[in-house]
């Protein structure tokens, strides 16, 4: 996390949902959205992967959001393999 992250919590379908925002200097209007490895295995939005990335894209002028998945960090919920995704995917 860099001294601009901003960390927050929202609402989601099963609880809060926690999130950084790190805003560039550039104001461009690009956002960039990354992801954390799989959560099973350790993956949070404050992974050095994720975290590499976010700085990388807020040095090319992207305010970049990350979320932890459900049951990670201070995210509500429990991982259940990507059933609930599916199920909301399904009844669009």
């Amino acid at each position: 996390m860099n001294a601009q992250t901003e960390k927050f919590l929202i609402d989601g379908p099963v609880g809060k949902i926690e999130c950084a925002l790190d805003k560039s200097d550039a104001g461009s209007g690009q956002i960039a959205l990354v992801a954390h490895p799989h959560p099973l295995f350790g993956g949070t939005m404050d992974n050095k992967v994720a975290q590499t990335l976010a700085r990388t894209f807020v040095q090319f002028g992207y305010t970049t959001y990350r979320s932890n998945f459900r049951g990670v960090g201070e995210t509500a919920g429990e991982h259940d393999n990507g059933a609930s995704a599916n199920r909301m995917i399904c009844s669009r």
